[in-house]
């Protein structure tokens, strides 16, 4: 399968998404959506959809007028019943294209912590219990209406969800050694103001090498059902 891949900043890239489309024989195609011209695909049938990270917001379109395009594109796929994945800020882009509201998150929540994942049939996949993966974000959204809930995490009550083909997750599995560096140089002055769910740059760093595992694992099959082996 071709997956179309939008990408929001230079510094988050596909990640472990990359490494799943090669082991799996599916081609991604990154589509640089922040810089001119702001291309978007076309898509095509049997094709997918992923969208990444940034750390802009999903209201910033008046700074930002590539995001009014992106908007339109992701509910052109989803009418057209591709299968589409969002990430962090790209499940906030699909849950506002499914009627959710964005809104700014009661915590900062950026470390390692744990999700505790719906039970099935609303979970994608359907086990572990929970997973311990990385956030990275200050905003959350609302269920979108008839959307399953994925799973919960003590800082945020709505860390994804499902809704016929589409998937959004509040965090982030998809981030191997690169992309956790990446995202500490360009966005670690964040971490500046603490807080209960903010962990420090050594946390950050180490919480890869016990978490990153389990977390790929759950990556893995949640790709391989969304997308097909």
């Amino acid at each position: 399968m071709l997956i179309h891949v939008l990408q929001h900043v230079a510094h988050e890239g596909p990640g472990l998404l990359a490494d799943w489309a090669a082991a799996r024989g599916h081609e991604l195609r990154l589509w640089p959506v922040f810089a001119a011209p702001h291309a978007l695909p076309a898509l095509g049938q049997g094709e997918g959809v992923g969208i990444l990270g940034g750390p802009m917001s999903v209201h910033d379109a008046a700074k930002l007028p590539w995001l009014r395009a992106e908007k339109a594109f992701i509910r052109a796929a989803l009418a057209a019943g591709a299968p589409v994945l969002g990430i962090c800020l790209g499940a906030q882009l699909l849950a506002e294209a499914l009627g959710g509201a964005v809104t700014a998150g009661a915590e900062l929540e950026i470390g390692w912590f744990p999700v505790r994942l719906s039970a099935p049939p609303d979970s994608l996949p359907p086990s572990p219990a929970a997973i311990t993966v990385l956030h990275w974000h200050g905003e959350t959204f609302t269920l979108p209406p008839g959307a399953g809930p994925l799973g919960s995490s003590a800082a945020c009550a709505v860390q994804g969800f499902r809704l016929g083909r589409g998937v959004g997750v509040q965090f982030h599995p998809e981030v191997d050694a690169d992309l956790v560096a990446e995202m500490l140089r360009y966005e670690g002055h964040e971490l500046a103001g603490g807080g209960q769910f903010v962990q420090t740059v050594e946390e950050l760093t180490s919480g890869l090498a016990v978490h990153g595992a389990g977390a790929r694992v759950w990556l893995f099959e949640l790709l391989d059902e969304l997308f097909g082996q």
